[in-house]
């Protein structure tokens, strides 16, 4: 397909907000032997973008010029010469890691600790800021029709890395207690509905007190306003002494992190999710030892994790939870508002 196409291309890191992305007109990419051209409908605006944008995963001067924009929903509208499975026309969802398929990790369905990590769409490789995407066609699955494009941005990420954080990493099982630390954010209102549907009792735990009563209507059992009460000591409070048995941790601050391990009960597990540079935080080996608490983390999802989560929003058991769109020129209002803290659940552009 020739001609050109409009995209917002980051040329520097981020000093401050407001008049980094420039609006511009390119060529339309020609896909490869193994890609798929993508029309894009939608595309998530989600923290990881804004930490890229923000140089916080790299500042390799070789990632810039570079179109963000990881959560991606398209049509397909040209295919590449060796590509098998898909026609112009399809649906699509993107899977916005581009991994090997050959190593020991990939061959053992953990192909998001693939050792041959070829990137991050959107960061290493062009993403969905933009009218057109060229992308791997073994990054490529099929949207089914029942999903809207812009609810099924929620799936790229949110939905796909609470999947993995609570089944693979936190083993959620029935009756467990779940604290989500950053509950009222884009990724946290999804796993407050996830860890509902896994049987278990969802602690929120936001800064917000009118952003954790919207969390009511997706399930959480109880709120906790970090800001207003000493976080452990209400979680001992609300179950009797004995503490939550899992913690997804969004925030990732030195503070929430000791909160979080001092929430755990016995055999608790806490997951962290943020990679803040140079947040350390302390825990004793008596509290490892004594109640054998697990700390670990998750890192995005797997292929078949992420079908699992297309699948729980097309069953209606998980909700996409999308408050704000823009168009593509004003996609940096919307970065602006998550950087603020200004955002319950997600935000999407609009094609």
């Amino acid at each position: 397909m020739k001609g050109e196409m409009k995209a917002m291309v980051l040329h520097n890191w981020v000093e401050k907000w407001g008049d980094n992305l420039k609006l511009e007109k390119l060529p339309t990419p020609t896909p490869g032997p193994h890609e798929v051209l993508v029309k894009v409908k939608a595309c998530g605006v989600g923290g990881t973008v804004s930490n890229f944008m923000m140089g916080e995963m790299s500042k390799d001067p070789k990632l810039l010029p570079k179109i963000p924009g990881d959560e991606i929903t398209g049509e397909v509208a040209e295919i590449g010469s060796q590509v098998q499975g898909f026609e112009v026309g399809d649906r699509a969802i993107v899977y916005l890691f581009v991994t090997c398929g050959k190593c020991k990790f990939c061959l053992t369905g953990r192909n998001d600790l693939c050792v041959n990590f070829g990137g991050w769409i959107g960061r290493h490789r062009n993403g969905g800021y933009a009218e057109y995407v060229a992308i791997p066609d073994s990054s490529l699955f099929k949207l089914p029709k029942e999903i809207p494009f812009v609810e099924a941005t929620t799936i790229n990420t949110a939905v796909a890395s609470t999947v993995h954080a609570l089944r693979s990493r936190a083993q959620v099982t029935l009756e467990d207690d779940v604290m989500i630390v950053g509950a009222a954010g884009g990724v946290g209102v999804h796993t407050v509905q996830l860890a509902k549907v896994l049987g278990g009792r969802a602690f929120a735990v936001d800064t917000d007190d009118e952003k954790l009563s919207r969390l009511k209507e997706y399930g959480a059992d109880f709120l906790i306003n970090a800001k207003s009460v000493d976080v452990p000591e209400q979680v001992k409070k609300l179950t009797a002494g004995k503490g939550v048995d899992v913690v997804v941790d969004f925030v990732g601050s030195s503070k929430s992190l000791v909160d979080s391990v001092n929430s755990l009960g016995r055999g608790g597990r806490l997951v962290n999710l943020a990679t803040h540079p140079g947040v350390k935080f302390e825990v004793t080996a008596g509290q490892l030892v004594m109640n054998e608490l697990i700390i670990t983390g998750s890192r995005y999802t797997t292929k078949h994790e992420f079908l699992d989560a297309m699948e729980l929003v097309r069953t209606g058991r998980v909700k996409p939870v999308v408050t704000k769109t823009a168009g593509l020129e004003d996609v940096e209002k919307l970065l602006i508002m998550i950087n603020e803290n200004k955002l319950f659940g997600r935000a999407a552009v609009a094609l």
